[in-house]
């Protein structure tokens, strides 16, 4: 009876050791590192960071719109606070992105100038934007300030500074 148990045991072990060794397929996955690393999103809210990384991991190829014949494809992608809209090239690498969000939180660097420079103000609105173009960003806060009745707008860049 053991020798039975110990057959069925083995046998069963082996079928399952064959099943293993099949060949996956290899997949190809395309990240837009250039991309994000010239947005720079250390320091930005964290909706806009996902839908940055939204923008770097898609994959152009596999859209039900892609033909292989067109040069430039542009795509849409949104969430509440605001939106990107980003070219890609027909290999899937982004080219340009044009980038508007409303009313989020102001990174840490932008906020200390803010304070810094208008003690006693409030952010009552702000909109952040930025453009990419092949390889380099520019980004931009225009917020908005108020201290009574009084109303003042700014614009400063990616860092704090004021322009």
């Amino acid at each position: 009876m053991k020798k039975l148990i110990l057959g069925l045991l083995i046998f069963g072990l082996t079928s399952q050791l064959n099943a293993q060794i099949e060949q996956l397929e290899t997949v190809e996955l395309t990240f837009n590192y250039k991309y994000l690393n010239a947005v720079d999103s250390k320091e930005v809210p964290v909706p806009v960071k996902l839908l940055e990384e939204k923008v770097a991991e898609y994959d152009l190829k596999s859209a039900e719109f892609y033909i292989d014949d067109y040069d430039l494809y542009q795509v849409r992608f949104y969430i509440p606070e605001g939106m990107i809209l980003a070219s890609f090239n027909k290999d899937g690498e982004v080219v340009r992105t044009a980038e508007k969000f409303k009313n989020v939180k102001l990174p840490p660097m932008v906020a200390a100038a803010v304070a810094a420079k208008y003690p006693g103000w409030t952010v009552y609105k702000d909109v952040y934007k930025v453009d990419y173009f092949d390889g380099d960003s520019t980004r931009r806060w225009f917020v908005n300030l108020e201290k009574g009745k009084k109303k003042l707008r700014v614009k400063l860049d990616g860092y704090g500074k004021f322009l």
